[in-house]
């Protein structure tokens, strides 16, 4: 009798945490992987996103939807939008900022993607009144729901600021974040210019939030101090105001780029300007000298653990063993002694 394999759903958003999630399936040729972009079963954010354009500019909907499932397809990877076809063993989320009632019954796991969102007045009291996380506007909640079974952290630091935040330790694992755990790999690369500024805006004015850019870019101006500059454009930026913006308030020989590679610009830059960016964190593990709209200290204290791009398989050996433990989560927690996957070359390499 052929044993059918067990399923697992991974739940994409950005093109980031769809490859993420695409690398972290690829460790688990043993299961049956799907993917789902995330979404709702929520009647209230349906509406929304149906008859308004308010979710087009988040992982909901919109064009980031629209990229993650190209992205699939073109790497024929099994799609479920919504978790309808089958039923899973295991379900992997990107982000606990939003998980459908349709998929509470199921082992979960969640995956840290990127920077989290600087707290806001207003995220606290979303927080302190436990209202839905998502109601916050931006990212600053998540990670903080305590409503996956696991959480796997970037770096301890990170373990230790979503303890901090509300997630019990006991569920969060530094295992490491895929995209940002090999950086020196960036250094090799054929990205043809170097040694100038490089800029990586951020898409505050496309989510809502307030941007005074000419201010920003007359700043960076400022600390480029006559070197070469180069703008990395957010992809869900409009590109045309952004671009029109650069060539008013920058020098005219300043080059902006809307696609490329983003880490093989910053391998080959002199110094970094972010303002909310994750690939600052590309900078300081290639100890560029960054500037940053968070404190330098805390990142330094929060960076990704670099360990040779072994994140996806400390993760991908997290779901093996959940979805194979037979008792309950809390159960497994106690029992589960995690072991990074570079602890376990460094062993093989000394025996």
């Amino acid at each position: 009798m052929v044993q059918l394999k067990k399923k697992i759903l991974f739940i994409t958003g950005s093109i980031n945490q769809t490859t993420q999630m695409h690398q972290i399936a690829e460790q688990l040729p043993d299961y049956d992987c799907w993917f789902s972009q995330i979404f709702t079963d929520s009647k209230f954010l349906k509406l929304i996103i149906k008859y308004t354009s308010i979710a087009d500019t988040t992982i909901m909907a919109g064009q980031f939807r629209r990229r993650s499932e190209e992205y699939l397809t073109n790497h024929n990877l099994q799609i479920d939008y919504g978790g309808k076809r089958n039923k899973y063993d295991l379900v992997v989320y990107c982000s606990d900022l939003i998980i459908a009632d349709s998929l509470r019954n199921y082992k979960t796991i969640w995956v840290q993607e990127g920077m989290i969102d600087k707290l806001t007045t207003w995220s606290k009291v979303v927080q302190a009144l436990r209202l839905p996380t998502y109601l916050a506007g931006n990212t600053s909640l998540n990670g903080s729901a305590n409503s996956c079974d696991i959480y796997c952290a970037a770096s301890d630091g990170y373990k230790n600021y979503f303890t901090s935040m509300g997630t019990e330790g006991d569920r969060i694992f530094a295992t490491g974040m895929p995209n940002y755990d090999n950086c020196s790999q960036y250094l090799d690369n054929d990205f043809p210019y170097r040694d100038y500024v490089m800029v990586a805006t951020t898409d505050m004015r496309e989510t809502y939030r307030k941007e005074d850019r000419p201010a920003f870019i007359k700043q960076t101006v400022e600390i480029a101090n006559g070197r070469p500059m180069l703008f990395k454009l957010h992809p869900n930026e409009n590109f045309e105001r952004a671009y029109a913006e650069i060539r008013k308030y920058a020098p005219a020989d300043t080059m902006v780029c809307q696609a490329g590679n983003t880490n093989h610009m910053i391998a080959n830059c002199s110094e970094l300007i972010t303002q909310y960016s994750t690939v600052v964190y590309t900078g300081l593990a290639l100890g560029k000298k960054v500037h940053s709209y968070f404190d330098l200290d805390e990142l330094k204290r929060l960076a990704p653990l670099q360990n040779g791009g072994t994140s996806a398989k400390n993760i991908a050996n997290i779901c093996r063993s959940f979805i194979e433990f037979g008792g309950e989560t809390s159960q497994f927690l106690r029992q589960f002694v995690y072991k990074a996957e570079e602890e376990n070359i460094l062993e093989e390499l000394y025996a």
